[in-house]
């Protein structure tokens, strides 16, 4: 594991992959870029890492020996400390199926490999510059028993139920929540939450909305078949 220099209000990226020649592209081009990184060899040792170091972003390899970057994930993603770090997954395989366990355990993004430092770095910094406009508005919706606030990024139902949400389940929950009873297609969700530079496949939107209702319960968000998904106010 190593460390670089960067200014104290730098985004911290934590980048995970076994292959050391990865590791050194990646933490050049990022450390260039002006952030702060840390890397971890395996999945155990990133999860370690993460416990400390707190990054604001993971870039996380699915193929490492020990544990595995899905397991890994979904690992990171039970820690509360970093219930909003980005994670995108780099892999060398392009099935579907990869794809798919990756979103299910709150990937962000999923970049195949080689990969092109620059176009990667071109994400990373759309990613975090979308993040700080989100940041600045420090909207909350109060919508049936739901208090949604994006300043903190909290979700509670009822008098005293808190729900965490990784931060993609939340961006989807509160964007429909903004406009209720106003049908979006998964292109349009896709193009409003995951941005345009972003490529992932439509199903991507249907795994986040299967585990928001799993974790709030089928009520707030309907299925329009063949349209989208829409948030409804009506009470039951």
């Amino acid at each position: 594991m190593s460390s670089a220099k960067a200014t104290h209000s730098a985004p911290k990226v934590l980048v995970v992959d076994d292959d050391s020649d990865i590791v050194e592209l990646l933490e050049y081009n990022l450390v260039k870029e002006g952030y702060s990184v840390q890397t971890a060899s395996n999945g155990r040792k990133a999860i370690e890492t993460a416990k400390t170091f707190i990054p604001d972003l993971i870039l996380l390899d699915i193929m490492m020996p020990q544990l595995d970057g899905i397991e890994t994930g979904r690992i990171l993603r039970q820690n509360p400390d970093i219930k909003h770090t980005y994670i995108l997954f780099l892999t060398a395989r392009s099935e579907e199926y990869s794809e798919v366990a990756a979103f299910e355990v709150g990937a962000d993004d999923y970049i195949t490999k080689p990969i092109k430092p620059r176009a990667l770095m071109s994400r990373i910094n759309a990613l975090f510059r979308r993040e700080a406009q989100k940041a600045d508005s420090g909207d909350q919706i109060e919508v049936l028993d739901l208090v949604i606030n994006r300043k903190n990024y909290t979700v509670t139902q009822g008098q005293d139920k808190s729900i965490v949400l990784p931060k993609k389940e939340f961006e989807l929950l509160f964007f429909l929540a903004q406009t209720p009873n106003k049908v979006f297609s998964r292109d349009e969700l896709l193009q409003k939450i995951w941005g345009a530079d972003i490529y992932v496949l439509e199903r991507t939107v249907d795994v986040h909305i299967r585990k928001l209702r799993e974790k709030l319960g089928d009520r707030y968000i309907k299925t329009l078949k063949g349209v989208g998904y829409m948030f409804t106010d009506e009470a039951e």
